[in-house]
């Protein structure tokens, strides 16, 4: 496979200067070339993969980690079984250190077994890094939520394709990464796995990007068509608007990723997977004719223009069709409850 268009890029910026909301109302991917390139572990990274393993470790506070390990086998590839009837690798929790201390052993074996670390939190388990190696993002762009900042450490790996529900800024702190996009509506030309179990804990793409399968994913041309790739050296940042697909590659023997997570609806705003769960259960096997005319409602109800199914009404009548605020959701969800509990 190879997808030819590359991801825009943003240079001159600062980790005090990012543009979010523009980022956010243009709804692409863009690079932010070098942003982080004068954060310490950056620096240490650049010097050598110990120097950085060892900066990592002074903010460890021994908590244990969830470990993924492969057979060389699965050429990092973090994925389902032959049959999908289970996993390609196995989890275990043990001390950071020691997760390092693998890798460390490892860097020069070509046939290394994979090794991954995912979504960790920085503040649970690495205090005070985020004093040296952080963003700092407006508060009007996180008016309703905080962001989650994770770590993502490991050798040679490959996430595949899935989305986030979050917005999401990434920075390559060591190695580099390779992201390869796609827009929310190439769904249909991706081929998601189950639902459950998944490797990462988000559906993924079946298609093995480095080796498709076009008789079995035929569909999958036209995702090529539509694809994006992302190449990041240390110190790069890469802004992924929610929702849109990516696959992670970590190309070097040692890397390490830094993300940010954040939504921007408030937080008494439901998950629309639970949505999506939901119509699974009430809507899909319906008749076809039955579908076509929920499609609509909710056409109206929920995708068109948020005032459009309550502007004709007075504004003491509209009830859930109005503005929605806290103590609206917790009324619909304790509705909604009851009804699931019948």
């Amino acid at each position: 496979m190879k997808i030819t268009r590359k991801t825009k890029t943003m240079i001159g910026l600062s980790p005090d200067n990012l543009p979010v909301d523009e980022l956010i109302q243009a709804g692409v991917p863009v690079i932010l070339k070098g942003v982080a390139r004068d954060w310490p572990l950056v620096r240490h990274g650049l010097s050598s993969p110990k120097r950085a393993m060892d900066y990592l470790k002074s903010f460890y506070n021994g908590k244990p980690v969830i470990k993924f390990s492969g057979s060389p086998e699965i050429e990092g590839r973090f994925f389902y079984n032959e049959d999908v009837s289970g996993l390609n690798f196995t989890s275990e929790r043990i001390p950071l250190d020691q997760f390092l201390d693998q890798v460390e052993a490892n860097l020069e074996n070509a046939h290394a077994p994979s090794f991954y670390v995912g979504s960790t939190d920085l503040n649970v388990y690495l205090p005070g890094l985020r004093d040296e190696n952080d963003l700092a993002l407006a508060e009007d762009v996180l008016e309703h939520h905080d962001p989650l900042v994770s770590i993502w450490l490991g050798n040679r790996t490959c996430a595949s394709a899935h989305y986030d529900f979050s917005n999401n800024i990434a920075g390559c702190m060591v190695g580099r990464r390779r992201f390869t996009m796609f827009p929310p509506e190439q769904v249909h030309n991706l081929y998601p796995g189950p639902l459950e179990p998944t490797p990462g804990g988000q559906v993924v793409s079946m298609v093995d990007f480095k080796n498709p399968d076009f008789e079995k994913y035929p569909k999958f041309k036209e995702a090529i068509a539509a694809g994006q790739v992302a190449d990041m050296e240390a110190g790069d940042m890469l802004f992924i608007p929610s929702m849109w697909w990516h696959q992670v590659e970590s190309l070097a023997s040692f890397n390490i990723l830094i993300n940010y997570w954040w939504n921007t609806a408030p937080s008494y705003i439901d998950t629309p997977q639970t949505t999506l769960l939901h119509a699974l259960l009430s809507l899909r096997d319906r008749p076809e004719a039955e579908k076509q005319a929920w499609r609509e409602l909710f056409e109206y109800y929920v995708f068109g223009p948020s005032t459009k199914a309550g502007a004709h009404l007075p504004e003491a009548a509209r009830g859930n069709l109005g503005p929605m605020d806290e103590m609206k959701a917790r009324r619909l969800r304790a509705l909604l409850l009851n009804r699931l509990n019948r």
